[in-house]
């Protein structure tokens, strides 16, 4: 015989919460601390006129001179769509140009202009203050294996994506 009160997928009477269980109430926090962290970001960014999203672009940009935009949307995990939509925001700013790869004509490979140098270099300061105020609560010790957890999380979800 089948109780599907037991055996249901909605919570019943006897289950736990997730508010009880450690792993949810830690994930919450993290996932608050990430939102504090970037409505931060935005609202500092705002004095340079630009946004998360933009920054994560030319952050990268300024590490991986000549990326791809194929590359550059697999590293921040985004699809293709959505940086074909922000670059030209970016470009029309004169922050970053596209010029075609030497070898294949199709791919377009992505530079920051001296502006673009500029205000990457305000904005990652920015970021940087922010971030060295939000980790400054942590230890060394702690902050080192805050890293650590989340790698290993980062790890084991993207094998369970396979």
């Amino acid at each position: 015989m089948f109780n599907h009160e037991l055996n249901s997928t909605t919570m019943n009477k006897d289950q736990a919460l997730p508010w009880d269980n450690p792993r949810f109430r830690n994930w919450i926090a993290v996932a608050r601390a990430c939102q504090v962290v970037n409505q931060r970001l935005a609202r500092e960014l705002a004095a340079l006129d630009i946004k998360v999203p933009h920054l994560d672009i030319l952050a990268n940009v300024y590490r991986h001179e000549g990326i791809s935009q194929q590359d550059l949307a697999r590293k921040l995990l985004v699809g293709r769509s959505n940086i074909s939509m922000l670059i030209p925001q970016i470009e029309k700013r004169n922050l970053i140009e596209r010029r075609p790869d030497n070898d294949d004509k199709r791919v377009l490979r992505l530079f920051l202009t001296d502006k673009g140098r500029e205000i990457t270099r305000a904005a990652l300061d920015i970021e940087l203050k922010i971030i060295e105020m939000s980790m400054s609560t942590s230890s060394t010790d702690e902050c080192n294996l805050v890293g650590d957890v989340m790698n290993r999380m980062i790890e084991n979800m993207s094998l369970s994506c396979e």
